[in-house]
């Protein structure tokens, strides 16, 4: 069974709406609280991630760096590290947005990191403009993976590199059962009680569960069109940090 041929896991399960829809409608309703249950869940692990994976980027000196599922902009600002001319953060949320064009316009970088609206399956730039790519937490989002990796490696230039940041399935005692129950019932129970909204910290495990990761995954990128593919887990397997080169 491919990728595509699998069920599709969507935030409201609603028959008139696509996963896309469903995705922009969910971070919508929990924007105004993301960014502190995004830190809160993951005790904070989630700022050493993402600094690991910058690091990644780092030899390739990239001067022009798209974030992709930018949310509120953290990988945006992350990426800041590498002292690029421009950054650009693109979600399919309006309401994540406005939230990191007001985190950008406090830290005094709107100038460096613009916050744009938009489809990572058809993003509205030229081929090769960008020197680097990040999206942290967003490709098991996508309606259609393959078509949304695929668009990514079309923006990134020659050399250019993809850092992918997605949660996993740790595979090992305690790490494994711990994560299984913390992400079955308290994040579900937490993010409700904090959002509001049950179904987006439900769906939370269940598009982890669904997601094809490590080796899986990296065959994708490499069907796709990436080289030197690589995956390195973190925290026990928690999360994984995938690379691809094009």
């Amino acid at each position: 069974m491919s990728v595509e041929e699998k069920k599709v896991v969507k935030p409201y399960n609603k028959s008139d709406k696509s996963k896309k829809e469903e995705v922009a409608e969910m971070f919508d309703n929990i924007s105004g609280r993301y960014d502190f249950l995004n830190h809160f869940l993951s005790l904070g692990i989630d700022k050493l991630w993402r600094k690991r994976a910058i690091k990644m980027l780092k030899p390739l000196q990239p001067k022009k760096i798209i974030d992709l599922a930018t949310g509120t902009g953290d990988f945006a600002i992350a990426a800041l590290k590498l002292n690029p001319t421009e950054v650009v953060g693109v979600d399919i949320s309006n309401g994540m947005l406005e939230k990191g064009r007001e985190k950008m316009k406090k830290r005094n970088v709107e100038h460096i990191i613009s916050m744009k609206n938009g489809d990572s399956e058809d993003l509205p730039f030229e081929d090769n403009y960008f020197d680097g790519l990040t999206v942290g937490f967003g490709v098991r989002n996508y309606e259609n993976l393959e078509k949304g990796l695929a668009e990514m490696l079309r923006v990134i230039n020659k050399g250019g590199m993809a850092v992918i940041l997605e949660f996993s399935k740790p595979k090992k005692f305690p790490v494994k059962q711990s994560f299984q129950f913390y992400s079955k019932y308290i994040i579900p129970l937490l993010g409700k009680s904090i959002s509001k909204d049950k179904s987006a910290y439900a769906y939370l495990p269940e598009s982890v569960a669904a997601f094809p990761e490590g080796q899986d995954f990296l065959d994708i990128l490499k069907k796709v069109g990436y080289r030197d593919v690589k995956a390195k887990p973190v925290s026990g397997g928690i999360a994984t940090i995938y690379t691809g080169v094009k």
